[in-house]
């Protein structure tokens, strides 16, 4: 263990299908209510017919889960609610026989306030200097020390008993770390060995871009350049030295960049800096055509100049889900515009994510599948008194939160729970049986065997580049595979000629009558 191995050095990740493990939320082995890792073990064949390259879990570390494992009170052990290290040990070795690597997710703008660092520092020892603690504004420091909003709405600064006040970019209960601090970047490589050391094949990175903050902590101003805590230069020393750490293992790894400017962004994935980056862009990208290109081109633009390979997602833990967000009037996605009882259409909704998917399999890249994308599961709407996501809490109950895309997975139409386990700790919706796994996996026409015959021909279309084809309005259509393969997408209102071809590969729904393809549909073809 330990010692990287030629599979885990080759290239792979650069046009792998990466399914998008939520534990809590993806199957229940022991029946208490949470999914954990027996569950995901008992799912690992699933996943293997799926045809998936990878598996990327969201944080399993303990955690008091005041932000969905995002508050990490201990990186070296696994959440009892989860289950042991020992298991996730067997986890990563048992989806690597079947093929399946597996990318653990790193926090390290922050840990829990549980953590043991975060404990000391409030008790007064030197660990304070690993976080960043303020005296207060104001007459008597009643005031916050700078200006900065918390991400979750509401000050980034929380006042202690004693007076002084320390930041947090998200909930008051995850305390940023000071990266200034040698000890904070010796401790993190030290965590990516240890799990590079249990034969897990890559790292996605939260909130990759917030870690270093302007030593003054000044005011935000809006349009200032340097931003006092985004995308900061020094930054890129920090991703430096991961590389080092993960070129030894043969590692991978992808960090989470929001940013608007495509050359800032490119410069992440220098070639001793990130592997991939996560695409935000498409994924928040309205279903037009024109808008669609746009992305698709800037993203491959941006990454060609470098030699990285661009990664496509359509939805994730933090995002409405595709089905219900292509449904809506608005289609893009925006979190300061999400609100309850926004009309939906679901049915319009699945036919666009059915072809949304085909698209996302056909461009060049890496493609990441959120759990349930390939069910076509659609938002929940969770009760009031059950939302757990502190972006409803500190939005003063204006914003719905984040739970609707994380409801436990519908595995077997005829079960209790809909076979997730036990009563699941965020409630199924009245008909969530109906999209469960079992019963698609029997219907050729389902969401699932989509997902399925499209993973299993993707690896036809080849890595080469992608080429545009001429269409008409609304129309997206492009070769692949130096022109043997071709993926057209209507997004018109008017049925489109298909292009010349020898054989239809893979059809997100039927054709006309004619041999057209209807508004809100797309298809391989062999050219």
């Amino acid at each position: 263990m330990g010692q990287p191995t030629p599979a885990q050095s080759d290239d792979w990740w650069r046009s792998a299908v990466i399914y998008q493990v939520y534990v809590r939320s993806f199957a229940d082995g022991d029946g208490d209510g949470t999914g954990d890792l027996a569950g995901v073990r008992a799912k690992l064949p699933y996943l293997a017919e799926l045809g998936v390259n990878a598996l990327w879990f969201n944080p399993w570390y303990l955690s008091p889960m005041k932000d969905g494992g995002y508050d990490v009170a201990d990186y070296r052990a696994i959440d009892p609610a989860f289950g042991t290290l020992a298991e996730a040990e067997k986890l990563i070795a048992e989806a690597r026989g079947l093929g399946i690597r597996t990318i653990v997710d790193i926090v390290p703008n922050h840990v829990s306030d549980q953590h043991p660092w975060f404990r000391a520092a409030l008790a007064g020892g030197p660990e304070r200097e690993l976080f960043h603690f303020r005296p207060g504004r104001g007459e008597s420091g009643e005031l916050p020390p700078n200006d900065w909003r918390s991400e979750f709405g509401g000050p980034a600064w929380t006042r202690l008993p004693g007076g002084d006040w320390y930041l947090h970019l998200f909930a008051p209960e995850q305390p940023d770390l000071n990266w200034a601090h040698p000890a904070v970047r010796q401790e993190h490589e030290d965590i990516l060995r240890f799990w590079f050391e249990r034969g897990v094949a890559g790292v996605r990175i939260d909130s990759a871009a917030l870690l270093v903050k302007d030593p003054r902590l000044p005011d935000f101003v809006a349009g200032r350049d340097p931003h006092p805590y985004v995308d900061r230069d020094e930054l890129h020393d920090v991703y430096r030295a991961w590389r080092a750490v993960a070129d030894e293992y043969g590692g991978v790894f992808v960090g989470e960049v929001w940013l608007p400017d495509t050359e800032r962004f490119a410069r992440y994935l220098r070639p001793d800096e990130l592997h991939t980056a996560f695409n935000f862009s498409f994924m928040t990208c309205p279903w037009d055509a024109a808008r669609l290109r746009a992305s698709i081109e800037d993203t491959l633009a941006e990454h060609a100049p470098i030699g990285a390979p661009a990664t496509w997602v359509l939805c994730n833990h933090d995002v409405t889900r595709t089905v219900t967000r292509y449904g809506r009037a608005d289609t893009g996605f925006d979190f300061a515009t999400k609100a309850f009882g926004t009309p939906t259409d679901l049915a319009l909704g699945t036919r666009r994510a059915r072809a949304a998917a085909l698209l996302s399999l056909a461009l060049p890249g890496a493609v990441y599948v959120y759990q349930g994308e390939e069910l076509g599961l659609p938002e929940a709407d969770i009760p009031l008194d059950r939302i757990e996501d502190p972006m409803h809490a500190r939005s003063g109950g204006t914003d719905p939160g984040r739970d609707g895309c994380r409801v436990p997975l519908p595995w077997t139409a005829d079960a209790p729970h809909a076979g997730f386990g036990g009563e699941p700790w965020l409630p199924q919706p009245v008909g969530w049986a109906s999209y469960a796994a079992d019963r698609q996996a029997r219907d050729p026409g389902s969401m699932l065997a989509l997902y399925r015959e499209a993973i299993r021909l993707r690896p036809a279309l080849g890595d080469g580049p992608l080429t545009w084809l001429p269409t008409p309005d609304g129309v997206l259509g492009f070769t692949r595979a130096d022109g043997a393969a071709i993926c057209l997408v209507n997004l018109a209102d008017t049925p489109a000629d298909l292009p010349a071809h020898t054989a239809l590969l893979l059809g997100s729904g039927p054709l006309t009558d004619d041999g057209r393809l209807p508004k809100d549909t797309a298809v391989w073809l062999r050219a």
